[in-house]
C-alpha cells in the first residue's frame, strides 16, 4: 500500500497520516531499542517530520543514546505504546515505528543497524544493508 499512510496506537488514542513514502526503513537492534520492543529489535520507516501528522496527547521519554545524540521517544500516555522517535542531529526527521501504521502498509526493513548489540540468536534479513553501530545519516530531504 502507498503512501498516504494510516495508523493508530493500540488503544487508538494517538491517530497517524503520513505523506509521502519513508526515505528509509531500519531494523534497530540497539540496547535501548531492544529494551523497547521485549528484547528484539524496533522496526521504523523514517519520514520528513512535515509529513507526519499526529492527533492525540503523547508522553516523552530523552535520552543520550550511543551515537552520542539525545534520543526523544514518543508514546501514548493511555496505552504505552512507542509511536516515534526524533534524534537531536535530525529534527528534521522522524521515526515512526511500524507497528503503528494499519494493516497491508507493506513497509519492511531495507537496513538492519546496531547488529554488534543483537543477542546471539538474532536473525537478520539477508537481502538488506547490515551495520554494526551507527549508519551513515539518511539523506537530506529534497530541495536542501
Amino acid at each position: 500500500m502507498p503512501a498516504p499512510y494510516s495508523g493508530r496506537c493500540a488503544c487508538g488514542t494517538i491517530t497517524l497520516t503520513v505523506e509521502g513514502e519513508p526515505i528509509g526503513t531500519r531494523q534497530c537492534w540497539c540496547r535501548q531499542c531492544q529494551k523497547l520492543a521485549a528484547g528484539g529489535p524496533t522496526t521504523n520507516a523514517i519520514f520528513p517530520a512535515e509529513a507526519v501528522m499526529l492527533q492525540g496527547e503523547l508522553g516523552q521519554h530523552a535520552y543520550v543514546a550511543a551515537s552520542g545524540n539525545t534520543l526523544s521517544q514518543y508514546f501514548c500516555r493511555s496505552c504505552g505504546c512507542a509511536v516515534y522517535a526524533q534524534s537531536s542531529a535530525r529534527m528534521h526527521l522522524k521515526t515512526i515505528r511500524v507497528g503503528m501504521f494499519d494493516e497491508g502498509h507493506s513497509l519492511r526493513p531495507e537496513m538492519v543497524i546496531w547488529t554488534a548489540d543483537a543477542p546471539d540468536w538474532a536473525i537478520f534479513p539477508a537481502d538488506v544493508e547490515q551495520y554494526p553501530g551507527q549508519p551513515p545519516a539518511p539523506p537530506p530531504p529534497s530541495g536542501n
